[in-house]
C-alpha cells in the first residue's frame, strides 16, 4: 500500500519528517485554535486491523467479547481525551486499481498456504511472525464499531481518497492509518497507527513539510513524485527505465550506498529540475516504454487531487474529476470476482484436505 520505499526513506534518511507527538496534547490545542469544534481523528480502519486483533488463538478466530473490549478499550482512550474517531472502511476496489489489487491477492494465497503448511508438519498454529488477518474481520469489526456508537463509513471510492477528502473538508486534527498515500494527499497531518502508544496517546507524525523540503520538491509535485516511484495506479515498472536513467546521472555526483535512497533523491532531482507545467510532464511521458499508456501519470496525478485541488502538471482541460455515482464506481466484473473466489475457496479447501485430523 502506498508509495513504494517511502516509509523507510521518511524514517530513516528524512531528518525531521517523522516526530513523536502527543494526540492529546494536540487536542488541546486545537479545541483552542477552533473554539466549540470537537477535534477529530479520521481513522483508516484496514490499516489499523492489524493492531486491533490479537489474540492468541488467531488461527482458530480467537474471542469476539474480547476483541469488542479492545476496541471499546481504544474508542475509549480517545474519548477521555476529548477526540472523536471517525472509522473509515473498504466498499469497492476501483478498475483502475484492480491489477495491483489481484497481485497482492495472489500473494497472501501464498501466505496462506505456508500458514496451513507449518500446521501440517508441526500440528499448531503458527506464531504471530506469521500473521495473516482472517477473513471478515474487516466485515465484524464494521459492526463492532457500530454496537459501540461509533460513526463508521465504507467507503463508495478509493477509501484512502475519501479518508484524506474528509480530513481535509472537516478540518480534522489527523488521519490515524499506515499507508504512505497519506503523505501524498494534500490533507490533514497524517499519524501512524502501528507507533501508537495507546496509554500515553503518543504516536509518530509524519511531515509533508520536511519531506518536501529534503526532496527540493513543492508540495503540488508529490503526486508525480509519488507516480514516478510506483504505486497502485501506477505500476512500479510503468516507470522502470526513467528511474535507471535517473539513478545513472545522479549517482555520479552521490556516494550513498543506499540503492532505494539514491533512487528516490534522483527522481526528485529530476523533477525539480524541468518545467513544472503540462509541458514537463509531456517530456516525462515520451520517457515512458513503448506501447504503453502514455497518460497514465496524468491520471495517477489527478487520483492524488482532492475536491478543488489542482495540479500545476495537468493541462486546463485535464481538471478535477468529481466524485462518482453509485453506478459508476462499480466497475468490477462480476464473473471475474465469482472466478476469482472460486478459485481461492478451491485453494483452501485442498490445502485444509491435506491437514491430517
Amino acid at each position: 500500500m502506498g508509495v513504494k520505499g517511502l516509509l523507510s526513506f521518511v524514517t530513516n534518511a528524512c531528518p525531521g519528517a517523522s516526530t513523536m507527538v502527543n494526540l492529546k496534547e494536540m487536542a488541546e490545542n486545537q479545541r483552542s485554535s477552533y473554539p466549540g469544534c470537537p477535534p477529530v481523528i479520521v481513522v483508516d480502519a484496514m490499516s489499523c486491523l492489524r493492531q486491533w486483533y490479537t489474540p492468541e488463538s488467531w488461527v482458530c478466530g480467537g474471542q469476539w467479547r474480547e476483541y469488542l473490549s479492545h476496541l471499546d478499550n481504544f474508542i475509549n482512550t480517545f474519548t477521555a481525551a476529548g477526540i472523536k474517531l471517525v472509522f473509515y472502511f473498504d466498499g469497492v476496489v476501483e478498475q483502475k486499481k484492480r491489477d495491483e489489487w489481484v497481485k497482492r491477492r495472489l500473494r497472501n494465497n501464498k501466505e496462506i498456504a505456508k500458514i496451513f503448511q507449518f500446521i501440517k508438519t508441526n500440528k499448531q498454529q503458527p506464531g504471530r511472525q506469521m500473521f495473516f488477518i482472517p477473513s471478515g474481520l474487516s466485515t465484524f469489526t464494521r459492526f463492532a464499531l457500530k454496537s459501540l456508537g461509533q460513526e463508521v463509513i465504507c467507503s463508495l471510492q478509493e477509501a484512502d481518497y475519501e479518508v484524506a477528502t474528509y480530513g481535509l473538508q472537516n478540518n480534522c486534527m489527523g488521519i490515524l492509518g499506515e499507508d504512505t498515500d497519506y503523505l501524498i494527499y494534500d490533507t490533514s497531518p497524517y499519524f501512524s497507527i502501528n507507533k501508537l502508544c495507546l496509554d500515553r496517546l503518543e504516536t509518530v507524525m509524519f511531515s509533508r513539510q520536511h519531506l518536501c523540503s529534503r526532496l527540493g520538491l513543492n508540495i503540488t509535485d508529490l503526486p508525480l513524485f509519488a507516480c514516478l516511484l510506483g504505486t497502485d495506479t501506477v505500476p512500479e515498472n510503468a516507470a522502470a527505465g526513467f528511474r535507471n536513467q535517473c539513478v545513472a546521472s545522479f549517482c555520479a555526483k552521490s556516494h550513498r550506498s543506499d540503492k532505494r535512497t539514491n533512487t528516490i533523491l534522483a527522481v526528485a532531482n529530476y523533477i525539480s529540475m524541468i518545467p513544472h507545467s503540462y509541458n514537463g510532464l509531456r517530456v516525462l511521458e515520451e520517457m515512458l516504454p513503448l506501447g504503453s499508456d502514455k497518460s497514465i501519470l496524468a491520471k495517477g496525478i489527478q487520483s492524488y487531487l482532492l475536491p478543488g485541488q489542482q495540479s500545476p502538471w495537468l493541462s486546463c482541460d485535464f481538471s478535477h474529476s468529481p466524485a462518482a455515482s453509485v453506478e459508476q464506481i462499480m466497475p468490477l466484473s462480476l464473473d471475474q470476482e465469482i472466478f476469482q473466489v472460486t478459485n481461492l475457496l478451491k485453494f483452501l479447501f485442498i490445502s485444509c484436505s491435506m491437514i491430517p485430523l
